[in-house]
């Protein structure tokens, strides 16, 4: 835009220019007054655009922010003094890699009782079993009491082991480890919080969307994400959920956006810039939005008009698409083929001459 009002003040001066040039002459007496006035033709220059249709994508901006998409906070499901943390805090962890041990003498104690006692329980119940078979010694009452003592001591034996498996704290989920909530030596009851485990390499963007974009935001929908913070560089993403209802206070509906994340560089809690794909347009003309003027009656863009080999600037009534960065759809009043002034525009009414500078490029 910048670079616009410089190049339209230069032209600006040239006309200027010309102007003075012709009054100096008419001044030096180089002719007389009439024909200085009858010399004294306005003419700008400006910068063109062949417009022909292409393709326009539209987007929805909004503003979202970063999350992992699993942020974990694994707790103890034993309690007892915590002996050992394996892994320092900041370091990456996989699933079901240990991270701590609690105290497990006790338990380890009872599971060797247990395993001694089911081994036993084990013994007896097969002896009797092949003196009943053999000999029909005993009644089958007592057999059946015997079976049911040794199941009953192996499902005690397996529930001792699972506790004590479970004084190995393990990380369900592949990340960092972010956080600890107790140091070794400290007490841990059954559920109290001990470390939290953040996988930063897949992270979510949730956000609200205007209720008017319902109809077209769908999963699976792309979108392009950028960071403040991180000037110049734009993430490729898709939308992962769609919410089914819209918030009564806000009138937006929420979504979650997809990222990968394999550098580390975004981290969560960031704000995060969201366009998302509303839609494809086909066949569309397209023009910078610089080249549009406002009216009384609408919008309007000057085209280059040629009549009797000059150049003269002619306004076109326009309506108004979709708009997309410096871009703007034009769904009513351009033609394929038409040369729409985008520099200079400011400077001409209807029927100015013009002069064309610079190349006309067909718009993409």
């Amino acid at each position: 835009m910048r670079a616009t009002l410089k190049r339209a003040a230069g032209f600006s001066a040239l006309v200027f220019a010309g102007v003075a040039a012709v009054s100096c002459r008419a001044a030096d007496g180089e002719t007389d007054g009439s024909q200085a006035v009858s010399d004294l033709v306005r003419v700008v220059n400006v910068e063109v655009l062949t417009v022909q249709p292409s393709s326009f994508t539209e987007y929805v901006r909004v503003t979202g922010e970063v999350e992992a998409l699993n942020d974990v906070v694994v707790s103890a499901e034993e309690g007892g003094v915590i002996r050992e943390f394996y892994v320092e805090k900041g370091s990456a962890v996989e699933r079901g890699q240990a991270v701590a041990k609690i105290d497990d003498a006790v338990l380890a104690a009872q599971v060797r009782e247990a395993r001694a006692a089911a081994q036993l329980a084990r013994e007896q119940y097969e002896r009797q079993r092949a003196v009943w078979e053999e000999s029909r010694v005993g009644s089958e009452i007592a057999l059946l009491q015997a079976r049911s003592q040794a199941e009953a001591a192996a499902a005690r034996l397996a529930a001792l082991e699972a506790r004590l498996e479970k004084t190995v704290i393990r990380s369900p989920v592949k990340g960092i480890l972010d956080e600890r909530y107790l140091e070794a030596g400290e007490m841990a009851a059954p559920g109290a919080p001990l470390v939290r485990v953040v996988a930063a390499h897949k992270l979510k963007i949730t956000a609200g969307v205007p209720e008017r974009f319902a109809p077209d935001i769908r999963p699976g929908a792309e979108a392009r994400v950028t960071f403040d913070v991180l000037p110049g560089r734009v993430f490729a993403a898709a939308v992962g959920f769609v919410g089914a209802s819209v918030d009564s206070r806000s009138r937006t509906f929420p979504v979650e956006v997809l990222l990968d994340n394999p550098d580390g560089v975004i981290k969560p809690r960031m704000v995060a810039n969201l366009q998302i794909v509303r839609r494809k347009l086909e066949q569309v003309i397209a023009i910078p939005q610089s080249a549009v003027t406002r009216t009384e009656n609408g919008y309007q863009v000057f085209v280059a008009e040629e009549r009797d080999g000059v150049l003269y600037a002619r306004g076109r009534p326009v309506s108004l698409g979709p708009s997309h960065e410096d871009l703007v759809v034009i769904a009513e009043g351009l033609e394929p083929g038409e040369r729409v002034i985008t520099v200079g525009s400011r400077l001409v009414d209807e029927g100015t001459r013009i002069r064309i500078v610079g190349n006309g490029e067909v718009n993409r």
